[in-house]
């Protein structure tokens, strides 16, 4: 060193050291592990669980999706075991069956609350009382073919009338075709033929008492500009025609719940808003009312217990009753002893003549 530092001239810079740098290499790892790889398939389940799911509320009914609910509820089967059925794994009930439980107001515990009866909701008016109506329905329907058919100016128009059951209930429609129309061009003036369609459908819904809604429809085809008239308007008016001509032909005016006009909202034809067929009244039988039907055996029998629970919880809370509970446990006389005790001061009582402090009222003199 000493040799190279004489023959390195004096602005020359020192010579720069040389670094080795020595790298080894080692395996990788498995891409960190593969710990991407668990979270990735626990996202992949949960995402097929959550599809599963969508698919499982999609393609069940309400009761169905109540049951399933019912079973995965470990509280509710414990707690149906010993009170609704015997044992096993459902109870030895259905998710559906009325409980016994002991309690009177709202079943469960500190978890859920359930419904006294699982089944839900009834229809309106009950199943029962639904299904004499469509016994009704049956026969006005045929009463009404029948009674067209011997008419030979009505026989004709038998394909003009539609009957369908809905939500409201039975729906009888009068329906325009292209060669005929109940109703004068853009008026609510009732065609005689149609008149006496009308006739006919009050004299078959006279014999049931259902509420009746009078419904107007129109088709698509706009008024001209600067018309004061429109579909709305014409739509209402033609249902109020209907309405005085069933009320004519002999409907109480008590049956009618409702008239109303709703244009071309509601078409025949789906695929055409100008299709004659969408010029239409509709005449509903609404279905019987709920509070008319008998009720059944479990129904009493609930409403005579709920009776009595609440006449006892009113004698318990009676502020005379309340008052006498507490003067009977706070006496400290004979009267709070139970049965078959004596006092130990018994004897004292009877020679001072006192009870309780108290002497004792004097007897009646004899006369």
């Amino acid at each position: 060193m000493a040799g190279d530092s004489k023959k390195r001239g004096a602005n020359e810079p020192e010579p720069r050291p040389i670094i080795v740098k020595k790298i080894i290499v080692e395996g990788h790892g498995g891409h960190h592990g593969g710990a991407w790889k668990v979270a990735y398939a626990d996202f992949v389940t949960a995402m097929m669980a959550f599809f599963l799911l969508m698919w499982l509320l999609g393609a069940t009914t309400e009761k169905q999706r109540k049951g399933l609910a019912d079973y995965f509820t470990p509280t509710l089967i414990t707690t149906k075991a010993d009170s609704a059925g015997s044992n096993g794994l459902m109870g030895g009930d259905s998710v559906t069956g009325k409980e016994n439980y002991p309690t009177t107001g709202g079943q469960g515990n500190l978890a859920i609350t359930i419904p006294r009866d699982a089944t839900g909701t009834k229809d309106v008016g009950g199943k029962d009382m639904k299904d004499r109506d469509r016994t009704k329905f049956e026969k006005i329907k045929k009463e009404l073919e029948k009674r067209m058919a011997a008419n030979k100016a009505l026989s004709q128009m038998l394909k003009n009338v539609r009957f369908t059951e809905t939500r409201e209930g039975l729906r009888i429609d009068l329906v325009d075709q292209a060669n005929f129309s109940m109703f004068a061009m853009a008026t609510d003036r009732l065609v005689p033929q149609a008149r006496a369609l009308i006739g006919e459908v009050s004299k078959v819904i006279q014999g049931v008492p259902n509420d009746v809604i009078v419904r107007g429809h129109t088709d698509g085809l706009p008024y001209a500009a600067g018309q004061t008239m429109n579909n709305w308007m014409l739509s209402s008016a033609r249902a109020e025609a209907t309405r005085k001509a069933l009320s004519d032909a002999g409907v109480g005016g008590d049956r009618f719940a409702k008239i109303e006009g709703v244009a071309d909202r509601e078409p025949f034809a789906n695929g055409d808003i100008y299709d004659p067929r969408n010029r239409r009244m509709s005449i509903i039988l609404a279905w019987s009312k709920g509070q008319t039907e008998t009720p059944d055996s479990d129904t009493v029998a609930h409403s005579a217990s709920q009776a009595q629970i609440a006449a006892a919880i009113r004698e318990r809370d009676n502020p005379i009753n309340v008052i006498r509970r507490e003067a009977i446990a706070a006496d400290m006389g004979n009267t709070g002893l139970p049965a078959g005790a004596v006092p130990i001061n018994a004897a004292d009582v009877s020679r001072s003549g006192k009870v309780g402090g108290q002497k004792p009222k004097p007897k009646p003199k004899e006369e």
